[in-house]
């Protein structure tokens, strides 16, 4: 009996493909075996992504336009020859503003892309998978989901949601053969996350001291948990979100962890 995930003869779409943890997972799933189809609004990002994973189909989209959703997904589809595996990778990250300071549409953007959009592509991959009684679909949540966050309050709900739905959608699609998880990133280091860097609203070294492995995470460490959630080694796993976050959920101390 061999041991390890191949993902030979799998085809997978991956959103949010042209950067980050969306372009890490997609050349991943390659390197498994998978035949692979990315999305992403950014066009220059989504053309550099292809060259470097070969030349793999890749559409523009805004998972947040429904019909954008759906033809993006359909298309994938036919490029692919089907579909057997989802990452819902695409989405935007908070302003980092206290719920006083909001203004509505920048929070309704937030909930657009990172729920509303995985919702939309899970529901046109499911119209795929459902009929064929198989498919995998790994959905991106956040350790912001679960806990409460200050200045997070478009980004952290949308996360809860989307393990919300991940539990719906696999309870409504496992008789198909159609299994759903997520997995909920910590502190990875992303544009994302430098760009808050960048503007000032994160502390590298506070996230690291409050990690108990001590650092920020990578894509590649994300992107190997979904390759392990979208195979056969996860044939009885659905409905869970996978935190990869160095630990960052279980820690429940007053302070630092070296404090400690």
């Amino acid at each position: 009996m061999s041991v390890g995930i191949t993902l030979d003869g799998k085809r997978a779409l991956v959103t949010g493909g042209g950067s980050g943890i969306g372009m890490t997972t997609a050349g991943i799933l390659r390197e498994f075996g998978a035949t692979v189809a990315i999305t992403d609004i950014n066009e220059t990002g989504l053309s550099s992504s292809s060259a470097i994973l070969g030349g793999c189909p890749a559409f523009v989209c805004d998972v947040a336009d429904e019909s954008q959703a759906e033809a993006t997904v359909q298309a994938a589809a036919d490029a692919l020859g089907g579909l057997d595996i989802t990452v819902n990778a695409a989405g935007v990250v908070d302003e980092v503003k206290f719920a006083l300071e909001r203004d509505m549409a920048p929070w309704q953007r937030i909930m657009d892309v990172n729920l509303r959009g995985t919702y939309q592509v899970c529901r046109a991959a499911g119209r795929i998978m459902v009929p064929n009684g198989t498919g995998a679909i790994v959905n991106i949540a956040s350790v912001n989901g679960p806990g409460g966050w200050p200045r997070r309050t478009a980004y952290g709900p949308s996360k809860a949601a989307i393990i919300a739905l991940t539990r719906e959608l696999a309870c409504e699609w496992g008789a198909q053969g159609v299994r759903v998880n997520a997995v909920g990133p910590g502190y990875i280091a992303t544009p994302m996350i430098q760009g808050l860097v960048d503007a000032g609203k994160v502390d590298t070294e506070r996230l690291n001291n409050r990690t108990p492995l001590g650092r920020l995470g990578t894509p590649a460490e994300v992107g190997q948990t979904i390759a392990f959630l979208a195979s056969d080694m996860a044939s009885y796993i659905t409905g869970e979100t996978l935190f990869v976050d160095g630990g960052w959920m279980a820690y429940g101390g007053a302070g630092d962890v070296k404090t400690f």
